[in-house]
């Protein structure tokens, strides 16, 4: 009898162990299969793979498991759909057999991404000042055309119209991969205009967004220089590093990875004959980031730039990279910006400063203590600096890395290293917000401590709302994206019935009060625009909690091996993600 549903048919096809052990080395262990985890680092294997159950558990200090489903998403760090097409083709299951829905949910959205890169190359052939313009930053043809470089044109329905009208997709899928939004008139305007696309793909090469940069002709100070497409069911920006899908097999030949932060940086290096190279798309470096690069290597490099906001980046970095266990240098372009600057103007030089790499710590000891004697003698900033540094060495998961690095940096501040390691005994070690156990709820201390963001949005917008009987009338339909609480209030007051809950009197009451002073003084137009403006972040703030609800639905399902509940919370999440674009 045949299975209508493809997951089930898959997984009853699909043999879980020959499917993991074409990633990792798996050995027999009675009636089940073990193997050293690869989601943390181990000496004895705690991995095991039930063949009978189709499912794998790491006992050790991951204690995460699941199906084939959730293994191949955690691996090589891929959303749920990306995984159905991956383990279909392995088992002959035609993925027609998903629902239409389905199929329209995530499928459409490469093929749309696709259709968009096609069309963004074009347009750069056909603009000839733009193409100059990417050479006069150093690109060659080459480049360019390996990485697939595109342009944007300055108008606000290029890319809407040729998906619409020459790939036939409808205006909502587009509008669901990100590339453009619905205005409040209810037309829809492209996300990209005037501006050199970067399409990002995912490991497989399959597109999945774009980086769009300004052109400085177009660059009114309005936008940003740079923008990536949001999020969407198949792109998740801190889990996609640019070009991973071109440099991973380099990284494993070379043993290690150089990360840099933007498109033109990795670009120039690989031009110059650096392969290895991955960027993070002007996002900030994530664990999800390193976890992918974990799985080719230990080794990493950073090339931040050189201005105190790149400094500060790879000091983030080292903390995060070091806490995963990684061997971690610092790449610094000395006398440049960045590294492309760098190789626009000596190619080849890239090369020399990686010979040149410090180790993390030796970049430590240079940023808060190499500031000459008069440093030296201002006591109180030095114990300060020293004390950074005390906590950085302290945070080194490796002993014998701690005692080696209190070694040098006796020798270099002339201190006593049983001095030192009294002092670091004392500091407190800070864990990178990321790697910090993820709680599903905060404490009511935590929450009465500090409001959230919502909160106070409500609270203004609900004491604007009485008094005025438009402005009442105007938050009907936003009523309910208000807290529990305050949509208490609002009905009480809506209503005007008696209320018997004297906490609620008590807070209705004093809403009232207040209300009063909240606009005194103030032009009338501003006051209506600022109540418009506030309903508009009430929205968007309400529907960013949805999200987050949902996305941590999501991993549990994913952590249950549960992938039907996985699918369905996809979908609720990419509906969320589309009211909260427009």
């Amino acid at each position: 009898m045949s299975i209508e549903n493809p997951i089930e048919e898959i997984k009853n096809r699909i043999d879980i162990v020959q499917v993991i052990g074409s990633y990792i080395e798996v050995k027999p262990a009675g009636r089940n299969f073990k193997a050293r985890c690869p989601f943390h680092g181990e000496k004895t294997a705690s991995f095991m793979i039930s063949q009978d159950r189709q499912t794998w558990h790491c006992f050790g200090s991951c204690n995460e498991g699941g199906d084939v489903f959730s293994f191949l998403m955690k691996y090589e760090n891929i959303e749920f759909y990306e995984a159905l097409k991956i383990l279909a083709e392995k088992a002959g299951v035609e993925l027609k057999k998903l629902s239409p829905e389905d199929q329209k949910q995530f499928g459409i959205l490469y093929d749309i991404n696709d259709a968009a890169k096609e069309f963004y190359k074009k347009q750069l052939q056909k603009n000839p000042k733009v193409l100059e313009y990417i050479k006069s930053r150093g690109l060659t043809e080459e480049t360019i055309s390996d990485f697939e470089l595109g342009f944007a044109p300055q108008e606000y329905e290029a890319i809407t119209r040729e998906l619409v009208n020459v790939g036939k997709f409808d205006i909502q899928d587009i509008e669901r991969a990100g590339l453009n939004f619905r205005t409040e008139r209810g037309t829809y305007t492209d996300r990209f205009r005037g501006r050199i696309m970067f399409p990002i793909s995912n490991h497989t090469g399959k597109v999945i967004g774009f980086t769009g940069r300004i052109l400085p002709e177009y660059d009114t100070g309005e936008t940003g220089k740079y923008i990536n497409s949001p999020e969407t069911a198949i792109f998740n920006k801190s889990r996609v590093l640019y070009g991973f899908h071109k440099a991973k097999n380099h990284i494993r030949e070379m043993k290690f990875a150089l990360l840099v932060e933007g498109q033109m940086d990795l670009l120039m290096c690989v031009q110059d004959g650096l392969k290895n190279v991955v960027a993070t798309s002007g996002t900030a470096l994530t664990a999800d980031h390193l976890k992918t690069l974990k799985k080719q290597t230990d080794n990493i490099m950073f090339s931040f730039d050189n201005d105190e906001a790149g400094q500060k980046a790879a000091e983030r970095s080292i903390d995060l990279a070091k806490n995963l266990d990684f061997n971690v240098k610092i790449l610094s372009v000395t006398d440049y910006k960045d590294p492309a600057d760098a190789i626009k103007d000596k190619p080849g030089i890239m090369r020399v400063y990686a010979k040149e790499a410090k180790e993390a710590m030796e970049f430590y000891f240079a940023r808060y203590l190499s500031h000459g004697e008069s440093f030296k003698n201002n006591a109180p900033l030095f114990k300060k600096n020293l004390h950074i540094v005390l906590e950085k060495i302290k945070a080194l998961p490796s002993a014998v890395e701690r005692e080696h690095w209190i070694r040098q940096l006796a020798q270099l501040v002339n201190i006593s290293e049983h001095i030192l390691q009294e002092d670091m005994s004392k500091v407190e070690v800070v864990v990178p917000l990321e790697m910090r156990p993820k709680r599903e709820e905060a404490t009511l201390q935590e929450v009465e401590a500090e409001k959230m963001r919502i909160d106070l949005i409500a609270e203004r917008v609900l004491r604007m709302a009485m008094i005025k009987e438009s402005f009442m009338k105007g938050l009907e339909e936003y009523a309910k994206y208000l807290p529990a609480r305050y949509r208490r209030i609002y009905d009480a007051s809506v209503n005007k019935e008696t209320v018997d809950d004297p906490k609620l009197m008590d807070d209705l009451h004093t809403f009232r009060m207040r209300a009063g002073t909240d606009v005194e003084d103030i032009d009338p137009d501003k006051v209506e625009k600022e109540f418009g403006e506030l309903l508009r972040q009430l929205r968007t703030e309400a529907l960013k909690e949805k999200q987050m609800v949902v996305m941590r639905a999501i991993r549990q399902a994913e952590r249950q091996g549960d992938t039907e509940k996985a699918l369905h919370y996809l979908k609720l999440f990419d509906e969320v993600s589309k009211l909260l674009q427009n």
